[in-house]
C-alpha cells in the first residue's frame, strides 16, 4: 500500500534525526557524557606546567573532555603505578603516561592497556601494548645536545653527564645520541651521575664533580631540573665561563643562564604539544578516528637554543601560555 505523502515526510524526518543522534553519540558517547582522559608525568619538574597548559587548551577546544592531570611527587615508579591504578578505578577512558621505568613496568602497562586506551608521551615503553607514543625523538635530541657540546668544547675536554635515572627510555636514548655524536671527537665522557629526580641531590652531584674532577670542561644535564642544578653549582664554585654547561628544556633558570652566557645551550622540546596532542588524539581515537594514533609513534620536533635565541623563544612561549 502507498503511504500518504505526510507519512513519507515524517519517516524521512525520523531517519534524519536518528542519523544526527548517531553522529553525536560517536563523538560524545551514547550517553552524552564527557570523555575522562588522564595525563601522567614522570616527575614534578616545572616542565610539566607547560604540558598542563596544552592539556587545558585541548579540553577547551574539544568541549567534550575532562582532563585529570597527575604528577608523581617522588618521581618513583611505584607511586606512578599507584596513580595509574587510581585512574583505572575512576573509570577513565584513556591515559597518556611518561613511564619512569619502562623495562620493569611493561607487564603493568600491558594490564592498563587491556582496560583502557593507553599511550605514552615524553618517554616511551615500546615493548608494551600502548597504542602510540607522542613526543620527542630522544636519540635525535641527544645528538643535538652532542653538537652543542662539540661547539662549546672545540678543542675537546672531559664532560660529566647528569640525569634522574638511567633506565628511563628518554634518558637512555638521549645519552645514546650524545655518545654517537661525540664519537671520533676529543671529548671524553667521565661518567653519568643519577639523582632519582631529587633536585638537592642533583646540585650536590654537580658540586661533587667540580671538586673531584677539577679539569672537567663541561657539565651536561639530561632532565629539566638538571640545568638549574648545574648552573647553581658552577656559580657557587665561581667557574662561570671556565666550565661549560649544556642541558635540556626551557626551565626559567635555564633560559636565564643561557641568556647570561653561563649556559652554552639547551635542547628544548615542546611539552605544550605533548599535552595538547595527547588529549586531542586520544579523544579522536575514542570517537572512531583510528588514524589519529596510527603509526605507533608521532614525533614532536626539538630545537637547540643559544644566547641569541632566548628573547624570541621566551616571547613565543608567553604567547603559547597566554601570559
Amino acid at each position: 500500500m502507498k503511504l500518504p505523502s505526510v507519512c513519507r515526510i515524517s519517516a524521512a524526518a525520523i531517519l534524519a534525526l536518528a542519523i544526527i543522534g548517531c553522529n553525536k553519540s560517536s563523538t560524545s558517547g551514547a550517553s552524552g557524557k564527557k570523555l575522562k582522559l588522564a595525563f601522567v608525568s614522570n616527575n614534578a619538574a616545572t616542565f610539566w606546567s607547560i604540558a598542563r597548559s596544552g592539556c587545558d587548551a585541548a579540553a577547551k577546544e574539544l568541549g567534550n573532555v575532562e582532563v585529570d592531570f597527575r604528577i608523581p611527587s617522588t618521581g618513583g615508579a611505584a607511586e606512578q603505578q599507584q596513580i595509574l591504578d587510581d585512574l583505572l578505578a575512576k573509570g577513565v577512558d584513556g591515559i597518556a603516561v611518561s613511564p619512569i621505568d619502562p623495562a620493569n613496568q611493561t607487564a603493568f602497562l600491558n594490564k592498563i592497556a587491556e582496560q583502557t586506551l593507553l599511550i605514552c608521551h615524553d618517554s616511551d615503553a615500546p615493548d608494551s601494548k600502548r597504542v602510540a607514543y607522542i613526543g620527542t625523538d630522544n636519540f635525535a635530541a641527544g645528538r643535538e645536545a652532542g653538537k652543542l657540546i662539540k661547539e662549546a668544547l672545540p678543542n675537546g675536554g672531559k664532560i660529566m653527564v647528569f640525569v634522574g635515572a638511567t633506565d628511563a627510555e628518554n634518558s637512555k636514548q638521549r645519552f645514546g645520541g650524545i655518545k654517537q655524536e661525540l664519537e671520533g671527537s676529543k671529548i671524553e665522557i667521565i661518567d653519568v651521575r643519577t639523582d632519582d629526580t631529587d633536585t638537592v641531590r642533583a646540585q650536590k652531584n654537580a658540586e661533587d664533580t667540580l671538586v673531584k674532577y677539577p679539569d672537567v670542561a663541561c657539565l651536561v644535564g639530561l632532565y629539566n631540573y638538571n640545568g638549574p642544578a648545574i648552573l647553581n653549582a658552577v656559580r657557587s664554585a665561581g667557574k662561570q665561563g671556565k666550565v661549560q654547561i649544556v642541558c635540556f628544556d626551557e626551565n626559567d633558570e635555564t633560559l636565564e643562564g643561557v641568556s647570561s652566557g653561563d649556559i652554552y645551550g639547551t635542547v628544548v622540546q615542546q611539552p605544550f604539544e605533548f599535552g595538547k596532542q595527547a588529549i586531542t588524539k586520544m579523544a579522536q581515537h575514542l570517537a572512531g578516528d583510528k588514524a589519529a594514533l596510527a603509526g605507533g609513534k608521532q614525533i614532536v620536533p626539538t630545537r637547540s637554543l643559544k644566547k641569541a635565541d632566548i628573547a624570541e623563544f621566551k616571547a613565543n612561549l608567553k604567547k603559547i601560555l597566554g601570559k
